[in-house]
């Protein structure tokens, strides 16, 4: 039997990867390696750790693994061997900023979940790593400008609206407070490329049950076989991922392909997690297979869809696609393990569904409404996936103080007191 920790050709590291969780692993990571072994490309990933302290997992096996991707007319195994290494930026700020003095490094890849693109206000240092990714990431642009290097193309994979767009805004906010200069403002501006982009791909970890294959590997990881990776601006060389068959597009604009994706497919996990949670339902797959929480489903996704003003034939495809792909053997998606940052997941893939509806048809729609209940109840009863300040708040205050602070929704919600 083979040994996985020996399979790693010899590569250059080119693109930095803030967050190494199974999505980027299964999404991101995959489409590199295809890109390798179809010698459309040569180089590898850093992953740079933000809250694992410790050794890397996958350091004991060389940063190798193996990737399911499957469905029923699919069954893609793909050896991933284009992980270089995992810097551990808060332990190792010094090796962190030393990547931005490569010259092979031309990219930087994130998902840091919604939760991940915020502006918190620091202060600039040489040995100290700031805690949030767009401080991380402004440091290490300075760092390369400082070296008079090139800019480097910014691909983020958070599920926010113009993620590119708001990711370089925060960055240019350090670069004022820390007092960078005019000319590194110039450089993040004119020489680093922030692409806004659409994921899509339902990625759910280690498999259920055992798969046969002719190495050991501890780390397995499993999706389906859709994938659509959407990025506006001209295509770049830096990232030829749309070479080599892939479901990947450079367009003008990502906002229709983002509307439909996360108020249908991921409005529709996180209308439903909670309410799967509170009765013990552990997969996506036996969601479907509960009565209670499947009906809620159904009804969540006709309101997603009544609420939206586009195509309706398309939406209506789109959101039979979605039940489809939730109902997939292959995978087993956890409940628990969506939940994560379900707060700001909720903010971002269902309460514009709810605003919309709500603006449309001057009535609230009445299964979402009954997520945004299961939500707030399973933060006070239940084993919510958070930030331990956002536990704390929503167990601690009232339904009608939760629905008014605008620093969890963006807006004063208590009008729906009445009805969560």
């Amino acid at each position: 039997m083979k040994n996985i920790t020996k399979i790693k050709p010899q590569r250059p590291t080119k693109i930095i990867q803030f967050g190494g969780g199974v999505f980027l692993r299964g999404f991101f990571d995959w489409m590199l390696q295809k890109a390798n072994d179809a010698g459309e490309y040569c180089g590898n990933a850093v992953i740079v750790r933000s809250r694992t302290n410790g050794a890397d997992p996958l350091e004991s096996q060389n940063f190798n693994y193996t990737h399911l991707a499957r469905d029923a007319k699919h069954n893609d195994i793909t050896l991933i061997d284009s992980i270089s290494g995992s810097i551990n930026a808060s332990e190792d700020y010094e090796s962190f900023l030393l990547l931005a003095e490569s010259k092979d490094i031309d990219v930087v890849v994130s998902n840091t979940t919604e939760a991940g693109i915020i502006y918190e206000k620091c202060d600039f240092s040489h040995t100290v790593c700031p805690k949030s990714f767009p401080a991380k990431l402004t440091s290490l642009l300075y760092r390369r400008f400082v070296k008079g290097l090139s800019g480097m193309l910014i691909i983020p994979c958070e599920l926010i609206e113009n993620n590119g767009d708001k990711l370089k805004e925060i960055v240019l906010m350090h670069a004022k407070d820390w007092s960078l200069g005019e000319d590194f403002c110039n450089f993040v501006e004119n020489e680093c490329s922030f692409r806004n982009t659409l994921v899509d791909r339902i990625v759910s970890g280690k498999p259920d049950v055992d798969v046969e294959l002719e190495y050991k590997d501890d780390h397995i990881n499993t999706s389906e076989y859709f994938h659509l990776f959407v990025v506006e601006g001209e295509a770049d060389s830096r990232l030829p991922f749309d070479k080599i068959g892939l479901n990947v597009r450079f367009v003008p604009s990502v906002s229709l392909y983002r509307t439909i994706k996360v108020r249908i497919l991921n409005g529709a996990h996180t209308s439903m997690i909670p309410y799967a949670l509170l009765c013990g339902v552990e997969t996506v797959g036996e969601c479907l297979k509960n009565d209670i929480i499947s009906s809620h489903l159904r009804e969540c996704l006709e309101e997603i869809v009544d609420s939206l003003d586009i195509d309706r034939n398309e939406t209506e495809k789109y959101a039979i696609s979605v039940l489809e792909r939730f109902s997939n053997p292959y995978i087993h998606h956890r409940c628990q393990a969506i939940s994560l940052n379900s707060v700001s997941k909720f903010r971002v893939r269902v309460l514009p569904s709810i605003l919309d509806y709500e603006k449309k048809y001057k009535k609230t729609p009445k299964a979402l409404m009954r997520s945004f209940s299961k939500l707030i109840e399973l933060y006070k009863n239940g084993s919510a996936n958070d930030a331990p300040e956002i536990i704390e708040k929503m167990k601690r205050n009232t339904k009608e103080q939760i629905l008014s602070d605008a620093s969890l929704w963006g807006e004063d919600l208590s009008r729906f007191a009445s009805e969560v």
